[in-house]
Parts: structure tokens; C-alpha cells; sequence
């Protein structure tokens, strides 16, 4: 789970992370002037990405009437792929020395990545690798603790107690939150040895938020900025946003192949939408869980193909294809978007006739190379 930057800043804020005061201003709120922190101030769009001030999504604002103004124009625009539905006004950081620091889970190792530099900002990929310390330490808060006082020895002194302890402080929201990623970038050191963390980028890990009360009813709170937590949350099941300008919806079970479908459509030169993984058990005599991924993969403006993939096993083929001509039924969203189902296992012949009397725009191929091959071509038919 990808915390947008307000909700990032204000988990590192309740857990003694310096951070500019700002408010967050949804899409169709009205601004309230009393609520904003002293100016001069930054906008900044709320949205899943970085580059965003690359992208002309952060933007200064000297009077109240700038910032007003700013907001209107952000939001409800796209930025990357990704719709602007709520920005960020906060109190604009002045001067200082730009620094970055990260702690990260390194999947290989099963250790925590620290990085570290006192060259930081929106520049940050073009600081010469060799100005970027790094350390491997072992999943533990004392072990971190005792890695970054090797590196913080290497910065420049005045750089040395200001980026130990926001260290510090960030691996306590990193290991008290089960984070896999915790990043400042800019992380301001002003010339007295304040710091504060100019931006943040938060990830957590969505298997262990449900011993998180405090983000699970954040995540409930903010459903509409977290749609792929509030399924997983409510339904159990996986389904992650891959690329917004995919042009391949997929309804998949099983994670496994499900990432494979992805790689085989990338070697293609096809950008899959989305990736999900949903039992067959879990759709047994209902078709609402369908109906929200179809429902979700609606709002890709861009795709030209829904490919279904499902092995039944529990589930009977003929019981899912009348629930997935239910759920098409019942998503107008989806418009005329064709279905390559690739159905495997018991009930075939039923489902071939399911599908064959409820006229469903579904072309049923059982082999995966035949259904891939048919993807491949409606990609290419569809404007």
C-alpha cells in the first residue's frame, strides 16, 4: 500500500517526524483559509507517483488567492496517468540543504536497505552513485540503528547529527508500522542542524495492516484514495493498478500466473491495467466480487481487452460463466469491450453454452497460447 504523501507525512508526523504543517483539500471541498497553515505556501496533487513537480503537479503559492486558485486548477486533471482528486496545501520550507535518506526492505536478503545522502531533491537520480551511502543491515531496529552510524560517520559533521536522528525516527515508523519502504526526499538540514522532511513516500505492507487499527480505519476512511487496500480489506482478494494507460483488464486467479499473464503480455508489447488475483471460491454463487473488479477496471480509460483467466476447482465453469454474464449484465461501464476467456477444468461444455446463449461478447479459448494470440489481435483492432 502506496501512502499518498499527506497520509504519509501524517504517519511520520504522529510518530515524531518533523514535517511542514499542511491540509489536505479533496476534490469538490471548498478551501477553508482558516484552516491552512501560515504562507507561503505549496500545492502539491495527491497522487501514486513521483516526478510530480517535473510534471507541473506542485506548484508555489504566495497569497491565498494563489492557492485557490492552484487547487482549482489540479484538481480533477490527470497527472501521469493518474487522476487528481484532492491536493496538498502546505506551509513552503525555506532554504537549507537538501538531503535523502531511505530504509527498505531488500527482498532478496530479507535485510533492511539504508541509503543515505546529503545531496538530495528532485535531482536525486542524477547524484553520482558514490555520493550515496548505502548498507544492508539485519531486520532489526538495532541492527539499523548501529548500520547508520557507519554511514552517518562518512557525511559531511554538520550533516552528521540532524540526518542521525531522522534515522533514527524514521526506523521507528518503519519497524513499529511493518513498512517495506520508508523515504524523505527532500530531507531539508537547515544551518542551525533542523531538519524536516519535505516529502515522504511510505509503503506498507498490505498483509499486516490488519494489525494496524489505525490505518485499516484510514484506509476505510479513505477508500476512494485506496481502492486496491479497501478490496483487499473487505474482500479478500488481490487486485493492484498496474499501469492507468493499460490496455488489458484482467480477472486472473491465482498470483503465480498471474504475474506470468502479465510477463507474456509485456513481451507482446502489451501494458496489462491491472493485476489480480481471485480465488474461485471466493465467486461461488455471487458475482459481486466481479462486479467490483470489472466495476474498477472500467475507470482504465485505455483498455481495448478484458482477458479472463480461471481454473475451477471448487468452482464449476457453467456456475462461472453465468456469474460472469451477470456481472457484464450489470456493468454498463465496460461498454463494448470485448472478453478473451481462457476457462480451464471441470464444466467446460457448460460453459460454452452459458456464454454461447447469453450472446456475451466472450471469446472462449481454452488453450492460453490461442487466448493470448486472440488478446494480441483485438488489441490491435481497437482503436
Amino acid at each position: 500500500m502506496l501512502l499518498l504523501e499527506h497520509d504519509g507525512k501524517e504517519l511520520l508526523r504522529r510518530h515524531g517526524v518533523p514535517v511542514a504543517p499542511g491540509i489536505l483539500v479533496p476534490q469538490g471541498q471548498a478551501l477553508d483559509p482558516l484552516a491552512l497553515p501560515a504562507g507561503p505556501w505549496v500545492v502539491k496533487v495527491q497522487v501514486p507517483t513521483g516526478g510530480r513537480g517535473k510534471a507541473g503537479g506542485i506548484r508555489m503559492a504566495d497569497t491565498m488567492e494563489d492557492v485557490a486558485r492552484e487547487v482549482a486548477a489540479l484538481n480533477g486533471t490527470t497527472l501521469k496517468g493518474h487522476a487528481v482528486r484532492g491536493s496538498r496545501v502546505e506551509q513552503r520550507v525555506r532554504g537549507g540543504t537538501e538531503a535523502y535518506a531511505s530504509l527498505s526492505v531488500d527482498a532478496a536478503s530479507g535485510g533492511v536497505v539504508i541509503l543515505l545522502s546529503a545531496s538530495g531533491g528532485v535531482e536525486i537520480e542524477a547524484v553520482e552513485e558514490s555520493a550515496i551511502l548505502r548498507a544492508t543491515a539485519a531486520p532489526d531496529q538495532a541492527s539499523v540503528l548501529k548500520a547508520t552510524g557507519g554511514l552517518v560517520a562518512q557525511l559531511p559533521e554538520p550533516m552528521q547529527k540532524p540526518l542521525a536522528e531522522a534515522l533514527a525516527r524514521l526506523s521507528d515508523v518503519f519497524f513499529s508500522q511493518e513498512a517495506l519502504l520508508v523515504e524523505v526526499n527532500p530531507l531539508f538540514v537547515a544551518d542551525d542542524g533542523v531538519w524536516i522532511a519535505g516529502d515522504a513516500k511510505v509503503i506498507l505492507d498490505d498483509n499486516a495492516l490488519e494489525r494496524h487499527d489505525d490505518l485499516v480505519a484510514m484506509a476505510h476512511e479513505r477508500a476512494d484514495a485506496y481502492p486496491e487496500t479497501e478490496i483487499k480489506l473487505r474482500e479478500g482478494f488481490d487486485y493492484i493498478e498496474l499501469d492507468p494507460a493499460g490496455t488489458v483488464g484482467m480477472v486472473t486467479t491465482g498470483a503465480g500466473l498471474s504475474m506470468m499473464l502479465v510477463d507474456q503480455l509485456a513481451d507482446a508489447g502489451i501494458s496489462a491495467f491491472n493485476f489480480c488475483d481471485m480465488r474461485t471460491g471466493q465467486m461461488k454463487g455471487d458475482p459481486h466480487r466481479l462486479k467490483l473488479v470489472l466495476r474498477a477496471m472500467s475507470k482504465g480509460g485505455n483498455i481495448r481487452v478484458l482477458l479472463v483467466n480461471v481454473f475451477a476447482g471448487i468452482t464449476h465453469l457453467g456456475e462461472f460463466s453465468r456469474l460472469l454474464v451477470t456481472a457484464l449484465h450489470d456493468t454498463p461501464e465496460l461498454g463494448d469491450v470485448p472478453i478473451v476467456a481462457r476457462l480451464l477444468g471441470n464444466g467446460l461444455d457448460e460453459a460454452r453454452q452459458v456464454l454461447t446463449d447469453a450472446k456475451a461478447r466472450v471469446f472462449l479459448e481454452p488453450d492460453l497460447d490461442d487466448a493470448l494470440a486472440r488478446v494480441e489481435a483485438l488489441v490491435g483492432e481497437r482503436p
